[in-house]
C-alpha cells in the first residue's frame, strides 16, 4: 500500500505543481489521469524520489519515503515520460549495465535476469540491436524490462502509451496485464482508455489537486441516465453550449458528436450509454467552472 498526504510542491517560478495530494494506492494497477500540466509527471518523480516536496508525507509497506529515499529505491521500478538511452549500444548491453548499477552484481544471476526481462517483454530476438533504433513502442518495452530490474514493489510509468500505434499499445497493455496484482503499479496518462482498460481504481488529477478518485465502474454508473448525445454541424456548437452543460466534443463522419450532462432529456438528445471519458470530462468541466 502506497499512501500520500498533504503532498505539496512549488517551484522557484511560483508554479504550485501539488497542492496537498492524498491518495492511498493498493495492489495492482493504479490510474492517475489528468489533461497535460495537472502535476502528474510531478507527483511521479515525488515518489519517485526525484525531488522533494515542500510538505507532505509519503509511506510505502512501512517505509517513510522522505526520510528514507533509498529503501524505497531498492523497491522501486520507474519508467519516466522521457526514457533517454545510449547511442549505438544493443539492447542486451544497455540492460546488463543497468542491473550493474541495479546492483545485481552476479554475472550468471545477471544473465538470467537481463534474458528473462528481455525475452518477457517480447525483444529477446531483438537484444544485438541498438535500442537508439527501436520504435516508439520497443523502447517503451525496453523501458519496462529496466524498470523491472530487482523485481520491484512499486512500479510507476509515466505516460507510457503517449504516441504509439494501436497495435504496440494493445501490446503494451497486455505486458502491464501481465505483471499481476502483487505490485502498486501507478499508470500516469491522459488517455482516458488506459485507465478504462487496465485500472480497478483511478484517480483525477487537475491544477495539482486530486479531484475525483474511485472504481471506473461505479464512477461510470453514477452518470447513468444523465448523458445524452447529438450529432450535429460545427456551427451548431456554441448555441448548444449557451444552453446545455457540454462535456465533450468529438469528429466523426464530418459531424461534431456533442456529448450533454442534464438530469433530464435535452431537446433534439438521445440517450448514450456513460463511459469513463464522460466521468472525467465532466469531472473536468466542474472543476474549471468552480475555479
Amino acid at each position: 500500500m502506497l499512501t500520500i498526504k498533504d503532498l505539496s510542491k512549488t517551484y522557484d517560478n511560483g508554479v504550485k505543481a501539488l497542492d496537498q495530494v492524498s491518495l492511498e494506492v493498493p495492489k495492482g494497477m493504479f490510474g492517475l489521469l489528468g489533461p497535460n500540466g495537472a502535476g502528474k509527471s510531478s507527483l511521479m518523480r515525488t515518489i519517485a524520489t526525484l525531488q522533494e516536496p515542500d510538505h507532505g508525507s509519503i509511506m510505502f509497506n512501512g517505509i517513510d519515503v522522505l526520510a528514507d529515499p533509498q529503501a524505497l529505491r531498492q523497491r522501486l521500478g520507474y519508467l519516466p515520460q522521457d526514457f533517454g538511452v545510449y547511442p549505438r549500444i544493443s539492447a542486451y548491453e544497455l540492460l546488463d549495465h543497468l542491473a550493474i548499477l541495479k546492483g545485481i552484481a552476479n554475472s550468471k544471476q545477471r544473465k538470467e535476469v537481463v534474458e528473462g526481462l528481455l525475452a518477457q517483454t517480447n525483444l529477446y530476438q531483438h537484444r544485438k540491436n541498438a535500442v537508439s533504433g527501436f520504435s516508439g513502442g520497443m523502447r517503451q518495452r525496453f523501458g519496462i524490462a529496466q524498470a523491472l530490474l530487482g523485481d520491484p514493489d512499486l512500479l510507476i510509468v509515466d505516460e507510457p502509451t503517449a504516441g504509439l500505434d494501436p497495435e504496440e499499445r494493445n501490446r503494451f497493455h497486455n505486458l502491464l496485464v501481465s505483471l499481476g496484482e502483487e505490485k502498486v503499479i501507478i499508470l500516469s496518462t491522459h488517455i482516458v482508455e488506459d485507465v478504462s482498460e487496465l485500472c480497478p481504481q483511478m484517480a483525477v488529477l487537475a491544477s495539482g489537486k486530486i479531484i475525483l478518485q474511485g472504481n471506473p465502474i461505479e464512477l461510470t454508473e453514477k452518470l447513468k441516465g444523465q448523458i445524452w448525445r447529438k450529432s450535429v454541424a460545427q456551427q451548431e456548437v456554441e448555441n448548444i453550449e449557451q444552453h446545455y452543460n457540454v462535456i465533450s466534443k468529438r469528429l466523426f463522419a464530418g459531424k461534431t458528436v456533442v456529448h450533454v450532462l442534464a438530469e433530464t432529456t435535452p431537446d433534439g438528445f438521445e440517450p448514450a450509454s456513460a463511459d469513463l471519458e464522460d466521468v472525467y470530462f465532466s469531472t473536468l468541466n466542474a472543476h474549471r467552472s468552480a475555479a
